[in-house]
């Protein structure tokens, strides 16, 4: 009579699934080429290291003014302009708009020295060939894409943990990168047993009960799905030393070892045998139907699982248990559907009378229902695709989508997740830095004031807010910091900056931020406190400012600007003034909260968020000007 052994108790799926996730199976990151780059997943964050676009450049074609000549302008009473020259798309200006001057200008080409905005052509007339007549007034920044617009030097491109595809990569390319440091897909060693066994393509003795070897290949595949690299092995017979030498040596160049078959109680089977005696069995048997017979352990240095034998039950407990695990080493997502249906967040017009495909991010309220919304920052903006999951296609005869309508989004891959928390708000590098500690994340830096509107309305998880708030919006707070703020000038500070004070009284040119960040929040009511101390109007002093009106949007352009020689003095932190090596004139702290949606508090991604913010100190100590609040 035979020697056999049974089944240890069985083990709940539960049991099975924590067995696996206590293996080690991620292997070291690796740097690819950006062509080689597809598929894989992001090691390490990238911030761009410089502007996209790199140049201030017309958005259409017509003439590069300063803005202050066309103040006044409309039909009936035209600004009359010299003409001083042309530029053209692809070509270094040889031309400076001077007061009273204007250059034509083509979509695309880089804005000459002195002009600050560009008037379309259909607003101009042309009076002879040296004078243009401008039917129209324009502000600083009208038509004009600054550079940085589409992503700013120094800003947060891509999080370690991204899936690179075909729009990933595009970010790259516009990032100048051609090579990219990503997760190493585990190498997963495939072992097959049983005397019964032969590869496809080989001689089959039917008689003698062969079988061809399915589950080699079709693992192998589920493995390359899931992210991991598959090595066949020659398969092993049912003999002890036979097998031991197989699986041993895949064990020895792999992170994790798959074998299938000869896992049942039966004295031929003897694998469990091999993983006792040279590695450590963790689990033999699992409470699951296909399945049952199911190993896991450690052998050697590597992490083995044995699969069952027939060709259903193994690829059903490797797409159960296996793939996951794979997939967490990997750091690629779970899959999911090519299609979601959602209910729109916002309403959203459109009339232009074509069929829209238009870009949509989604996020779950705290029932899990899934919100729909446009992600859109221009045709001409690469990070629309990144900050998108996938399209609705609009009607051309749709004119109004209205807030709750349900919409059904293709996803740009069937692989697309929704985060696990959304947020808006203050472009922050303290933010920006615990961002990295969250497993899944998507945060859109519209600004404070931008942040807050869009948590009134509903739609994030979380906003962040920094500086003075005119108007409350119903939240919970997660975390606040501190931050210093003030002037960014070059090294030395060569021209003597004190404050503002200098910028008004001097002829120094200043580069700002936009209105809806929080730092032009407190740079406005520091020029009202000196305008209230000098009896007269913030406005005014607004407009002695050479270059006030004309805006960027990431914290650390300014600095960028003044680093280039492109400004004198520029608002920013003191963080990003050391970082690139220039002069810090302090003016004032402000305070950085991260706002929650009241609604979202249980959401499991808020509170991902809220243990993330409890680590805030050490993320603090590490930036010039940063504290904690009192």
């Amino acid at each position: 009579m035979s020697d056999r052994k049974e089944f240890r108790d069985l083990a709940e799926p539960t049991k099975a699934h924590d067995a696996i996730a206590s293996l080690d199976l991620e292997p070291e990151p690796e740097t690819v080429p950006l062509a080689d780059a597809r598929g894989r997943v992001l090691a390490e964050r990238v911030d761009a290291d410089l502007d996209v676009p790199g140049f201030d450049r017309a958005s259409m074609d017509g003439y590069a003014v300063r803005a202050g000549d066309t103040f006044g302008a409309d039909e009936v009473d035209p600004a009359t302009l010299d003409l001083v020259g042309e530029v053209h798309a692809g070509s270094e200006p040889d031309v400076f708009v001077d007061e009273g001057e204007c250059a034509e200008i083509s979509t695309g080409a880089v804005m000459p020295d002195g002009a600050d905005a560009v008037v379309m052509v259909e607003r101009t007339d042309e009076l002879g060939t040296e004078t243009i007549e401008i039917r129209t007034s324009v502000a600083p920044g009208d038509n004009v894409m600054p550079a940085g617009a589409d992503i700013a030097a120094g800003q947060r491109a891509l999080g370690p943990g991204t899936e690179l595809t075909p729009r990933e990569i595009g970010l790259l390319s516009a990032l100048g990168k051609d090579e990219v440091e990503v997760r190493g897909k585990p190498t997963v060693g495939i072992v097959s047993t049983g005397d019964e066994l032969v590869r496809p393509g080989g001689d089959l003795d039917s008689d003698a009960g062969e079988i061809y070897d399915v589950n080699s290949y079709t693992i192998a595949a589920g493995v390359e799905e899931a992210g991991g690299e598959a090595a066949l092995y020659p398969h092993a017979g049912d003999d002890m030393d036979a097998m031991e030498d197989a699986l041993t040596t895949a064990a020895e160049e792999c992170d994790l070892v798959l074998s299938s078959g000869s896992t049942s109680a039966s004295a031929v089977d003897v694998i469990y045998r091999v993983i006792e005696e040279r590695g450590d069995l963790l689990l033999h048997g699992v409470a699951v139907k296909p399945g049952k017979p199911m190993l896991i352990g450690r052998l050697a240095e590597s992490a083995y699982v044995g699969l069952p034998g027939y060709p259903v039950s193994a690829l059903t407990i490797f797409r159960t248990f296996v793939a996951p695990a794979i997939r967490r080493a990997a750091g690629v997502p779970e899959p999911r559907t090519a299609t979601v249906d959602g209910t729109l967040a916002a309403e959203e017009r459109y009339s232009e009378g074509r069929m829209r495909l238009m870009p949509v991010g989604l996020v779950e309220n705290e029932a899990g229902e899934t919100l729909v919304y446009p992600v859109d920052k221009g045709s001409g903006a690469t990070t629309s695709l990144v900050e998108a999951d996938g399209i609705v296609e609009v009607d051309a005869d749709t004119e109004y989508l209205a807030a709750g309508e349900d919409v059904t989004v293709t996803l740009f891959s069937p692989d697309v997740r929704t985060p696990a928390v959304l947020a808006f708000g203050e472009d922050d590098p303290a933010f920006s830095r615990l961002l990295d500690r969250l497993g899944s994340s998507r945060f859109l830096p519209v600004g404070s004031r931008e942040g807050l509107r869009r948590l009134r309305d509903g739609l994030p998880d979380a906003a962040v807010v920094a500086g003075p708030v005119r108007r409350e919006v119903e939240s919970v707070e997660l975390g606040a910091w501190e931050r210093e703020w003030g002037l960014i000038v070059p090294e030395g500070n060569p021209d003597g900056v004190e404050g503002f004070a200098t910028l008004v009284d001097g002829d120094l040119r200043f580069v700002n931020l936009d209105t809806a960040t929080g730092l032009r929040a407190s740079a406005d009511a520091e020029l009202e406190r000196l305008a209230a101390a000098r009896d007269t109007d913030a406005a005014d002093l607004q407009s002695a400012i050479d270059g006030y009106g004309f805006t960027l949007k990431a914290h650390e352009s300014p600095a960028r600007r003044v680093l280039a020689g492109k400004a004198d003095a520029g608002l920013g932190l003191r963080a990003a003034a050391e970082k690139l090596g220039l002069g810090f004139v302090p003016v004032d702290t402000e305070t950085v909260r991260v706002r929650a949606n009241p609604e979202r508090v249980e959401k499991q991604g808020v509170r991902d968020l809220e243990a993330v913010l409890a680590g805030v100190d050490e993320v603090l100590a590490e930036l010039p000007g940063f504290a904690p609040t009192e």
